[in-house]
């Protein structure tokens, strides 16, 4: 019903290598029950190509954010390194224009051109063959650039 009546699913991946266990033996099961469900959730929306953001609430802590682009590369247990990408990137973007005056980029999103907010990355390889580059991005990712301003660069 998702799919037929253009119905986005933003889900958070909820899965064990990212998340500490639960302290009780019961609130460790419901926690198996969730990773479970979160991996249904995702093989579901890919199989009936459900339109699906990605979410995380990472920002809300520096040692999950560290983790961020392993969690961006662990979404290829679901989908291919594009469709992961695709995702992250213009996917979210077109979500969030959906907010209308609550949007809080009231621009051109998730693409490459003038006029547009982009923040660009440069990779050391290829992540559409290897997503695990983002997992790594310290050593992978040789240029950053955010809102235009240059980050990091090791071209020089």
């Amino acid at each position: 019903m998702m799919a037929e009546n253009d119905i986005w699913l933003s889900l958070q991946p909820f899965v064990h290598e990212f998340t500490t266990p639960m302290p009780t033996e019961a609130a460790r099961a419901k926690q198996q029950q969730v990773y479970a469900g979160t991996d249904n959730a995702y093989r579901l929306a890919n199989k009936y190509g459900i339109e699906t953001a990605w979410g995380t609430d990472t920002l809300f802590s520096a040692q999950l954010a560290a983790t961020q682009g392993a969690q961006v590369a662990y979404m290829k247990r679901w989908y291919a390194s594009a469709q992961v990408l695709e995702m992250v990137t213009a996917t979210n973007a077109e979500l969030l224009a959906l907010s209308g005056p609550r949007n809080p980029y009231p621009g051109k999103l998730g693409v490459v051109a003038q006029e547009a907010f982009a923040d660009l990355l440069l990779v050391d390889g290829n992540p559409l063959e290897n997503l695990d580059l983002v997992a790594n991005p310290e050593d992978n990712f040789v240029v950053i650039m955010k809102d235009g301003i240059v980050y990091k660069n090791l071209l020089r």
